[in-house]
């Protein structure tokens, strides 16, 4: 009995419980098989899905194994000798008879052809799989432990777990929750920072930054900042793109969910990547007492920030607290503060932490008829320099104004009335 041979798993515990669920349903092999093959058709598989699963339960199983070989490599010791055995579990699924519990659908499921086209991410997270069962079965001819270095392998250059097959996470756990909890992003950019028109002095400053992360030197969080439309989120979002092969990964955090933060830092701090935290559109109201609390997360706090995570936080305000001219007057007499300067300077304080600020304003008619130029021969638009910059003004006066969005908003409606 399948169940049997993986009773003796002691660190990946989902070859158990997938080999039980199988014998369960060993008299009926539809449900097995449907599922399999919805787990195909979701990571685009083809081939051996059967192997291409239990190569998905051994790359998402964060256990003592796993963990070190993301963070340092093949471990030494005893833990090894564990591993070998449980691989001794991987070795039997892989040679196991699945006609027993797939019935009529066996050689489908050996022999599976991809019908996917969905999320590129998804895709991506498949070729992953494909590869470490592709290595897990070239190895298993050579016994456990062949197969425990391919694996270890495996997580010496991709990870462990989920970070290892997606680049972008969105925190979904309750405000102050210290169970965190994360939903991967499968519909993510493909743009680089080289595909976006203009800024280069602020692309470069942020590049420069990361690039600093992501090699282990000293970097800094970043505030973008300026007028909307001009390409702060999407600077940070080709980061995400490019860099990702080199263990970037980016996770979305919403203003309501501040008081998690230090929770979400404890979860990542010791993983082997490098962790970009993302606010976008970042503002406080006066009312709203969010900001003392971040004030501590992003530097202040009595524990030490961890080297591999940094915040990048986009905002349409410099300062990011609403300021009003009584702050600045310390001479009111209708107000029940004595030091209304403090009152200025705290809410000035916040920007501070950012150890990097990069303006990104609006551009000028010439910048944003250029971006047009730009971006409209890339999508191979035919028409005279005069007409396209004609539309592009009359374009921005009834739009949002001169900015790259605004640009890019008028090239997709011309390249509408093409197609």
């Amino acid at each position: 009995m399948l169940k049997e041979l993986c009773a003796d798993c002691v660190l990946y515990d989902p070859l158990r419980g997938i080999a039980a669920k199988i014998a369960e349903n060993e008299d009926n092999a539809r449900p097995a098989a449907g599922e399999l093959l919805d787990f195909a058709a979701e990571y685009g598989l083809s081939g051996n899905i059967w192997h291409a699963y239990v190569a998905y339960l051994v790359a998402t199983d964060e256990n003592a194994f796993s963990l070190a070989c993301e963070r340092r490599g093949m471990p030494t010791g005893s833990i090894c000798e564990i591993a070998v055995s449980d691989m001794d579990a991987v070795i039997a699924l892989f040679d196991a008879d699945i006609s027993r519990f797939f019935g009529k659908f066996a050689e489908t499921v050996k022999d599976y052809s991809c019908v996917y086209s969905g999320k590129r991410s998804r895709a991506e997270a498949g070729a992953k799989i494909s590869e470490l069962a592709a290595a897990m079965d070239a190895a298993r001819s050579a016994g456990a432990r062949a197969v425990l270095d391919a694996v270890a392998d495996w997580y010496r250059r991709h990870g462990v777990g989920e970070y290892a097959l997606y680049r972008a996470f969105r925190l979904t756990s309750r405000s102050g929750s210290t169970e965190i909890e994360m939903q991967h992003i499968t519909d993510t950019e493909t743009k680089k920072l080289s595909d976006l028109v203009g800024y280069e002095s602020q692309k470069q400053q942020l590049l420069d930054n990361t690039l600093a992360f992501l090699e282990g030197r000293s970097a800094n969080n970043v505030l973008l900042y300026g007028d909307g439309g001009t390409g702060k989120s999407s600077s940070i979002k080709a980061l995400m793109c490019e860099y990702a092969d080199r263990g970037l990964r980016v996770i979305e955090v919403f203003k309501h969910q501040f008081t998690s933060i230090s929770a979400l830092i404890a979860a990542i701090k010791d993983r082997n990547y490098r962790f970009i935290i993302y606010l976008d559109d970042l503002s406080f109201e006066e009312f709203e007492i969010e900001y003392k609390y971040f004030k501590a997360i992003i530097e202040g706090g009595i524990e030490c920030r961890p080297s591999n995570v940094l915040i990048y936080a986009t905002s349409n305000r410099r300062h990011l607290i609403k300021e009003t001219f009584s702050d600045r007057n310390d001479m009111r007499t209708d107000s029940d503060e004595v030091h209304r300067s403090d009152t200025l300077a705290e809410k000035l304080s916040l920007v501070a932490r950012f150890g990097l600020t990069i303006f990104y304003p609006s551009p000028g008619q010439e910048e944003y008829l250029n971006i047009v130029r730009e971006l409209a021969a890339r999508d191979g638009i035919a028409m005279s320099d005069d007409e396209l910059c004609r539309r592009a003004l009359q374009w921005q006066m009834r739009g949002s104004g001169k900015s790259g969005r605004t640009a890019r908003q008028f090239v997709d409606s011309l390249a509408g009335e093409e197609n």
